[in-house]
């Protein structure tokens, strides 16, 4: 089972979250980006842009945030933060 956590954070706090489960035999690459796809479609945002930042944040913790850098529309919030709790 492979689990991905979803938070998006205002002011230090969470204000919204969700977990989506793959158990698809894809590899965790296709994994992360259909979990951020559908967190993404959970919240009603726009997929974020992977900036080199986020992607070696995320290779070296298994977290990434999203920043307002990563998306073009404005967002109502301080980051999409995404989390791998759980993997194979």
């Amino acid at each position: 089972m492979f689990r991905l956590w979803g938070k998006l954070w205002k002011d230090n706090r969470l204000i919204k979250d969700t977990v989506i489960c793959d158990d698809s035999k894809d590899s965790r690459t296709h994994k992360i980006f259909r979990g951020l796809e559908e967190i993404c479609y959970e919240f009603d945002l726009e997929n974020p842009i992977w900036l080199d930042n986020v992607i070696s944040d995320f290779k070296r913790h298994s977290r990434a945030r999203f920043y307002q850098d990563s998306f073009i529309e404005q967002i109502t919030f301080d980051y999409l933060e995404i989390q791998v709790i759980e993997e194979d």
